[in-house]
């Protein structure tokens, strides 16, 4: 009999590498059926999370053969970057369908199987309830070495991507992954969607050269705001990288002279031409909080203040996006509920769910 009936496991799988593969062995030499989350589900691709929860599901079935795959079940669950128990609920309701699905006794031997790499890893001790089992990282191999290599497989030439014949980037991830995935990531490297990641891919590496010989890494203040305007919420569409395309809050980099609210209320105005009196912006304030995931900008540690400017009526004020913004609008909250989540960049879906209560 196997020691367990089912086993967890959790991972973004950005891409699924051999270590993932040899987690997922263990697993199945352990339990009967193993239940594999799929975190990050809903994210806009971004040099770190450049898949789709559809396209990390076929990754990952495609690793399996016929036998191990009836065995396995896939789930998909969102980040929480700033509610870890909402997080941890969205894990546990995604477990406990498949158990009923599968018709599971309530006393089912479930445990939890991964990798204690470091401190980004403690999710694995936030359900007691299930049993851990630590495993080590065989190969020693890493997602974010596989995409970095992925993404240095071309260069970049103004806004052409060239695809030399780079033998030393295609045999490392050659190496580090599944054969189903390698397929599949030789031909991602003809989408449409894996230029754009190129091309931040560069973008970001340029930036972050710029202070590489810093004898601290810098930590950047930002500023975002939250305006809500009769049941919208204002956005703007980035011009240029990162996140060239997405949607965003209106905010930016707090001047060497401004104090933070000053700097949200500039670069408010200057990216939506929101022609509302200064005094009426101040005085609509309800609230404000700051965002300091460490992971939450692919340009290096930043640390932002949001203020949550709120309108209750009236008719929309009209703006229009200028500088860094592409287009400004207001987008009624349902649809920004319904749609915006994979459309935004870096966290601030999450700062404009803190404020309006759906995160």
């Amino acid at each position: 009999m196997s020691q367990f009936e089912y086993l967890i496991f959790i991972g973004r799988f950005e891409p699924p590498h051999n270590s993932h593969l040899a987690i997922l062995r263990r697993a199945l030499s352990l339990a009967e059926r193993i239940v594999i989350i799929v975190g990050s589900d809903r994210k806009p691709r971004s040099i770190k999370n450049p898949w789709s929860t559809d396209e990390r599901m076929v990754m990952i079935r495609h690793c399996l053969n016929d036998a191990d795959r009836a065995r396995v079940s896939i789930a998909a669950v969102r980040d929480h970057l700033y509610n870890d128990e909402q997080w941890a609920t969205g894990v546990q309701k995604a477990v406990a369908k498949i158990l009923r699905d599968d018709s599971a006794t309530a006393n089912a031997r479930v445990g939890i199987i991964g990798h204690s790499k470091d401190e980004s890893s403690y999710y694995l001790r936030m359900f007691p309830q299930w049993k851990l089992i630590d495993v080590e990282n065989i190969e020693g191999r890493s997602s974010t070495e596989v995409r970095r290599a992925l993404f240095e497989s071309v260069r970049v030439e103004e806004d052409s991507i060239v695809f030399d014949t780079d033998a030393g980037n295609l045999m490392l991830i050659e190496s580090a992954v599944p054969p189903a995935v390698f397929a599949y990531l030789k031909a991602f490297r003809g989408a449409p969607a894996f230029a754009q990641l190129a091309r931040e891919h560069y973008f970001i590496k340029r930036y972050r050269s710029a202070y590489a010989t810093s004898p601290y890494p810098p930590i950047f203040v930002t500023t975002d705001a939250v305006v809500v305007h009769s049941g919208h919420i204002l956005l703007i569409r980035r011009r240029s990288e990162p996140g060239k395309g997405l949607w965003a809050l209106p905010g930016g980099f707090v001047n060497q002279n401004e104090r933070l609210l000053d700097a949200c209320v500039r670069e408010l105005r200057e990216e939506t031409k929101l022609r509302l009196p200064e005094p009426v912006l101040r005085g609509s304030i309800n609230g404000e909080k700051v965002f300091d995931h460490p992971e939450r900008s692919s340009r290096g540690r930043t640390i932002t203040h949001a203020f949550y400017f709120e309108f209750p009526f009236g008719e929309l004020p009209n703006v229009r996006g200028t500088d860094d913004a592409e287009k400004a609008r207001f987008v009624p909250l349902a649809e920004f509920f319904e749609d915006f989540e994979p459309r935004m960049f870096e966290d601030h879906f999450h700062i404009a769910t803190y404020f309006l209560g759906g995160d």
